[in-house]
């Protein structure tokens, strides 16, 4: 049976639709299956990607402590959460429920260029600004401090001479489209492995 996934999104959704056709397009046994898009802001274009796929999407209340969110998972009987574009802290009580169970993408090789407020240019921009000849992606897994849960796989993007953080940030975001759908069937496949198991 596959692995019921919920997608958490608070902007545009490309990683999303990058989700959404890769698990549409395995023409093998389905691993997993995206039954619910979630955001914390009602006029995120994810949901319209969402309700355009046909997906189940819901809205939560960017306050909300983690029960509002944690009901919702359970109501669509979610098996693996994953961040696409997701910019809240994850409440505890979330990340207790669902331990291992939820990914994020970062676009920068953590450790370095992680932690509170760094998201989209404030990562490029602060990688450029090092110096750097490398950036890339990282999935991880999510724990109670932000981006240092333990890594689950890396993807090495070159710093071209001249980038700003917009042409690297283009670079890196095809990137995550080709790396992170793949790491979650990945991940999917080893719950399913683990489920089996246990049972």
């Amino acid at each position: 049976m596959p692995s019921r996934v919920a997608v958490l999104a608070s902007g545009r959704g490309s990683n999303l639709q990058a989700i959404i056709e890769h698990f549409d397009n395995i023409s093998r046994e389905r691993i997993a299956k995206v039954v619910l898009v979630a955001s914390n802001r009602a006029d995120s274009p994810a949901l319209i990607r969402a309700a355009t796929a046909s997906i189940d999407i819901a809205h939560f209340d960017a306050a909300d402590d983690g029960t509002q969110l944690l009901e919702t998972l359970q109501r669509f009987r979610v098996d693996m959460v994953v961040l696409a574009g997701y910019l809240k802290r994850i409440p505890p009580k979330v990340v207790q429920e669902y331990s291992s169970r939820i990914l994020n993408i970062h676009p920068a090789l953590l450790p370095d260029f992680g932690g509170e407020g760094m998201y989209g240019a404030r990562v490029h921009e602060a990688v450029i600004a090092s110096g750097k000849r490398e950036s890339g992606v990282t999935v991880h897994v999510v724990n109670d401090e932000y981006d240092r849960g333990p890594i689950v796989a890396q993807w090495r993007v070159p710093v071209e001479p001249g980038d700003t953080a917009d042409m690297l940030a283009a670079r890196i975001l095809s990137v995550e489209h080709v790396v992170y759908p793949r790491v979650i069937e990945m991940v999917a496949i080893l719950l399913n492995v683990e489920s089996k198991i246990s049972v």
